[in-house]
């Protein structure tokens, strides 16, 4: 079962930075997930729509120029990445799971995996695309067949996987409130990884293992690391410091 780092590893350093990044490859996760959003024709890593959370500052992140970005700090203390920076910090070392979060142009995507593969030491089988907009996913995987693409539910429908299939995606990312062993035969029947978020829970990892999953989001791996590797962890270990 693979073990992505939710937004790097964003219990123990500030989601989607390059210090969260950073712990994730020392804990030696399968993968990293990352968000982006474009502003001011730049795309970032960054997360939320709004940035009183990560940033205490009022505003949305979709209205901001590159200028503001750039004097953003994440809970205090680092910038917002570009993708761009994310790329050559983690250069090929582990998968990377990159989420769409807001309209990101066509081109300019293309543009920046393009770079991942030649600049930054990827393979395509490194690279996963990912969004609850499966609209965007159409169109990415139109003009680029050779990228993977993995869809993203938080409901189980009555067909299942059957959306992820429509979209010739190689992953259907499923909520872990909504996954059961069902939706998990008919995805592998399909020939589709399946991956769930978000679990921090040494019961849901076992038990999720136990299903048969490909996968899983969780903002601690390297506790997710050690739970599966079936060694003790203390009953109150705080998953989330962020």
């Amino acid at each position: 079962m693979l073990i992505f780092a939710h937004r790097g590893a964003s219990a123990v350093a500030p989601e989607n930075t390059l210090a969260a990044f950073d712990k994730a490859l020392e804990a030696q996760a399968d993968a990293i997930e990352i968000d982006i959003s474009q502003v001011d024709g730049e795309v970032y890593v960054f997360h939320d729509r709004y940035l009183d959370r990560l940033t205490a500052k009022p505003g949305r992140f979709q209205d901001l120029s590159s200028a503001q970005v750039q004097t953003l700090a994440v809970f205090g203390q680092h910038q917002v990445p570009t993708l761009k920076q994310a790329l050559h910090r983690i250069a090929g070392r582990c998968m990377l799971n990159i989420e769409i979060k807001a309209p990101v142009e066509q081109e300019k995507l293309s543009e920046l995996l393009n770079y991942a593969l030649r600049q930054c030491g990827f393979t395509e089988q490194q690279l996963l695309i990912s969004s609850f907009n499966h609209h965007w996913l159409k169109d990415i995987k139109a003009a680029r067949p050779q990228t993977r693409i993995g869809a993203l539910t938080a409901t189980n429908n009555l067909d299942y996987a059957a959306y992820a299939t429509q979209l010739g995606a190689y992953s259907a990312h499923i909520d872990i409130n909504v996954i059961d062993q069902a939706f998990v035969h008919d995805a592998h029947q399909r020939g589709l990884a399946v991956f769930v978020y978000t679990v921090d829970e040494a019961q849901d990892i076992t038990w999720l293992k136990k299903l048969g999953v490909d996968g899983i989001f969780t903002n601690h791996p390297l506790l997710a690391k050690t739970i599966l590797a079936g060694l003790p962890v203390c009953e109150h270990t705080l998953i989330r410091h962020f």
